[in-house]
C-alpha cells in the first residue's frame, strides 16, 4: 500500500471522529488565527484568483478563509472526509485529490494552505510535492504550511486512534528543514513562526509562509 492509499484509507476510518474531536480550525489559539489573517491578506491581492486548501479535512479551515474574504476550495485525500465537508459547508467546493499531484493548470493559484497535512508526505516526496505547489501558484502568490516540530527529525507510525485500526505516518520535521525544501523548490520564504506547545499538545507548532517569485 502506497503512502497515499494508506492516508485515504485511514482518514477514511476516523473522519467522523476527527471533525467531532477538532470542530475549531485553529483550536482557539489566537497566535495560530493571526498567522491564518496575514496569509489571507497577501492572498486577497490575487484575487479573483482561488485559493487552495490542501488537505482540507472536514473543511473547517476552507470555511475560516471564506470567512476572510479568500474565494477558497478544499482538497483531500479522503472521500469521507470530502463528504464531511460538504455537509457541513454547502455553499463552498471540495473534490478528492492530492496535494503531490493537482489536477489544476499552471500558474493559476492565488494562494495554497497546507495546514497539518504536509506531516504525512514522506521525505521523499516532499521536493516534489513543493515544485508542484510551485507550478500552480501565480507569481507572487502565497503558501502557508504548518506542522508539528520538533527538535530533529523524527518518524511515528500510529495503527490505531479513536478506537478504529489505522496505517497512518506521521513526519516530525524542524522548520529549517522545511523552508529549505520549499527554497529548493523555487519558493521564496517570508516569514516563520514557531511556537509552544499549547493546551493538550504536545508538540511545539511551525508555520511558515512563503511566495512564489515574480
Amino acid at each position: 500500500m502506497t503512502f497515499l492509499e494508506a492516508t485515504r484509507t485511514s482518514y477514511d476510518a476516523i473522519a467522523a471522529d476527527y471533525a467531532s474531536r477538532f470542530p475549531d480550525a485553529m483550536g482557539g489559539v489566537a497566535l495560530d488565527r493571526a498567522v491564518v489573517g496575514a496569509f489571507a491578506e497577501l492572498a486577497r491581492t490575487h484575487s479573483p484568483a482561488p485559493v487552495a486548501d490542501l488537505g482540507s479535512g472536514p473543511g473547517h479551515v476552507t470555511a475560516l478563509l471564506h470567512d476572510l474574504g479568500l474565494p477558497v476550495f478544499g482538497v483531500d485525500l479522503s472521500p469521507r472526509m470530502v463528504a464531511l465537508a460538504r455537509r457541513a459547508h454547502p455553499g463552498l467546493r471540495f473534490h478528492e485529490g492530492s496535494m503531490t499531484g493537482l489536477d489544476l493548470p499552471d500558474a493559476t493559484l492565488g494562494g495554497i494552505a497546507a495546514l497539518y497535512s504536509v506531516i504525512h508526505v514522506p521525505d521523499e516526496h516532499l521536493p516534489a510535492t513543493f515544485a508542484e505547489f510551485h507550478r500552480v501558484l501565480r507569481p507572487g502568490a502565497p503558501v502557508l504550511l504548518s506542522f508539528q516540530t520538533t527538535e530533529a527529525e523524527d518518524h511515528l507510525h500510529i495503527s490505531e486512534r479513536f478506537g478504529h485500526e489505522i496505517a497512518l505516518d506521521y513526519y516530525w520535521r524542524t522548520p529549517e528543514q522545511v523552508e529549505q525544501l520549499l527554497i529548493e523548490a523555487g519558493l521564496a520564504p517570508y516569514a516563520r513562526v514557531r511556537r509552544e506547545a499549547d493546551g493538550g499538545e504536545k508538540y511545539a507548532r511551525a508555520f511558515l509562509l512563503a511566495r512564489r517569485p515574480r
